[in-house]
C-alpha cells in the first residue's frame, strides 16, 4: 500500500544532487517499512548512469541499516523505463 508520493529533489538538465538522508527522512517519520526510488532521465535513455548504479547502492545500504528496505530503483525515459529489481540490480 503507498502512503505517499513526494517529490524530493528537482536537478538541472543533467545533475540533481541526492542525499539518502533526505530520501529515507520522510519515510521514517511515516514509519514506512519499505520505499520504491524514482527519477527521470530527461535524455530519454533509461540505462543507469555509473551515478545511478552507486546511489542505489548507497541507498540500500543506507536502507538496512535503517530498517526500510528499497524495493526498487525506477529510471523513467521516452515510453520506457528501467527496474533495477527487474533487472537484477537489488
Amino acid at each position: 500500500m503507498i502512503i505517499k508520493e513526494k517529490e524530493l529533489f528537482r536537478g538541472t538538465l543533467n545533475y540533481s544532487m541526492v542525499h539518502p538522508r533526505e530520501v529515507f527522512k520522510e519515510a521514517y517519520i511515516l514509519g514506512a517499512v519499505s520505499i520504491i526510488c524514482i527519477h527521470n532521465h530527461p535524455s530519454g535513455k533509461v540505462e543507469p548512469s555509473k551515478d545511478d548504479i552507486n546511489l542505489t547502492k548507497r541507498l540500500i545500504s543506507v536502507g538496512d541499516l535503517m530498517g526500510i528496505k528499497v524495493i526498487d530503483h525506477l529510471i523513467i525515459g521516452s515510453n520506457s523505463y528501467y527496474s533495477f529489481l527487474k533487472n537484477g540490480d537489488i
